[in-house]
């Protein structure tokens, strides 16, 4: 970061505070910002080059929760939809968040129109805004920030170099969907640790999206995740489900998932290639979701599905997962569409506790997104790149495991290694569960 700062003071007034905020950025810098204890309501903000945002203890940055407010601070990555941030970076150089205070957004009350009850989720507004995008900047850093009640996407770092993200916490409600805490999209040469995350959906999520008009992000590569607590209904520590370009030598390590859905995830959909990835010593709490949430209680998931004509999804090979305890409602699964897709994984330390949840959602297993809910036909039932019901009345991409479920499920994988494996199994087993722990099969309808 930047070795010599002017600071400029902007303390708490009443009002909105978007304009003194945003020209004390604009400022020049290399300068640092800070908030001083109190409220700050604000719309759009915007960095620039060596420029550091920070939030003093006591200071509340307190974004408005209407999409208008945003109309200056669009972004050239869409996500779900929206093309809008309330902290945007673009090209820049040394630039930070950083401070003891807090952002709050009231995302779930304002940016939500009730309930999907049958799903067990809120039903989202058709635009919200992200918290943070920074686009194509170098030598990042976001430390010791609080951030609350996030609408859509928390922290999305897109085509960034040199990333260092520490000390973050991120509190969301926990049925809003798609408010990922930290979705790391197409970067490289990243370090998250010490992080604590609790949301609805993805936690850590490493993703390589399609930019507005053509392109992709770019590549994700050497990335460490590291000493995270992580709380989600959707996966705590992922990559994909947008996989334009490739990833490789990604690895999570001492790390714990509770009162989680997904634990661990890889999902391949878009033809890039998933290579060297490494899950390490992770104590997982994985329970049983509704339907809405995709998966429901996996300690592990890795599939690759083609959910786009003509493009094929990219390979996922050289996976290691070692050292993972804990306890988990549903199986760890692992199907590849076409066979040989998904190659060379290896399980080896693995202590779990298999139990039965309240729900019984764990008993088939989740191919979603799938085409079916790329876009939900007209007159069906269901939500875009969330669910969709299929003509028998069963959601779309849920598979009832062959016989059972198992303790580990895999189809058309190669080069499967299990090395110190020991899934512990309740006695006599629950109804609907499969009498072989291990099992390979082809997929069964519903």
């Amino acid at each position: 970061m930047m070795e010599t700062l002017r600071e400029i003071a902007v303390p708490a007034r009443p009002g909105d505070a978007t304009a003194r905020i945003q020209a004390a950025l604009d400022a020049g810098g290399p300068v640092r910002v800070v908030l001083g204890a109190g409220r700050h309501e604000s719309g759009g903000l915007r960095l620039g080059a060596d420029t550091a945002l920070h939030l003093d203890p006591g200071a509340e940055l307190a974004f408005r929760p209407d999409y208008d407010a945003y109309r200056a601070t669009q972004v050239g990555i869409e996500a779900e939809g929206s093309d809008r941030a309330m902290i945007v970076a673009e090209g820049a150089r040394n630039v930070a968040l950083t401070g003891a205070g807090r952002i709050t957004c009231d995302g779930a009350a304002r940016f939500s129109r009730g309930d999907d009850g049958a799903m067990g989720t809120r039903l989202p507004a058709a635009l919200r805004p992200r918290v943070l995008v920074f686009d194509g900047c170098r030598d990042v850093e976001i430390s010791g920030i609080a951030i609350e009640d996030s609408p859509m996407w928390t922290l999305h770092l897109v085509d960034c170099d040199r990333v260092r993200v520490s000390g973050v916490r991120i509190d969301n409600d926990r049925r809003m969907p798609n408010t990922d805490g930290i979705v790391i999209d197409g970067c490289r040469d990243v370090a998250v640790t010490g992080c604590e995350i609790r949301t609805a959906d993805d936690g850590i999520v490493l993703k390589t999206s399609a930019r507005i008009g053509g392109g992709v992000a770019g590549i994700c590569a050497d990335i460490r995740v590291s000493g995270c607590l992580v709380e989600s209904r959707s996966c705590a520590l992922k990559i994909g489900t947008e996989s334009h370009a490739g990833f490789r030598r990604i690895l999570f390590e001492d790390c714990r998932v509770e009162a989680s859905n997904r634990g661990l995830g890889i999902f391949s959909r878009d033809g890039g290639a998933v290579e060297e990835v490494r899950f390490a010593r992770i104590e997982l709490d994985c329970r049983e979701t509704p339907d809405g949430f995709w998966g429901s209680g996996e300690a592990l998931t890795i599939n690759t599905l083609d959910r786009r004509a003509g493009r094929p999804a990219g390979p996922v090979r050289g996976v290691r997962v070692e050292g993972v305890t804990g306890r988990m409602e549903g199986a760890i699964t692992l199907v590849a569409e076409r066979p040989g897709a998904i190659d060379g994984v290896v399980l080896d330390g693995i202590r779990l506790a298999q139990a039965p949840g309240a729900l019984g959602t764990a008993r088939r297993y989740d191919l979603r997104p799938t085409r079916a809910d790329l876009a939900v036909a007209p007159g069906a039932a269901g939500r875009a790149n969330a669910w969709a019901l299929g003509p028998d009345g069963v959601v779309a991409g849920l598979v009832a495991y062959p016989g059972g479920m198992p303790a580990l499920f895999a189809e058309g994988v190669t080069g499967l290694e299990l090395g110190d494996f020991e899934v512990t199994r309740p006695d006599p087993l629950p109804e609907g569960w499969s009498a072989e722990p291990v099992v390979t099969g082809k997929p069964q309808p519903q």
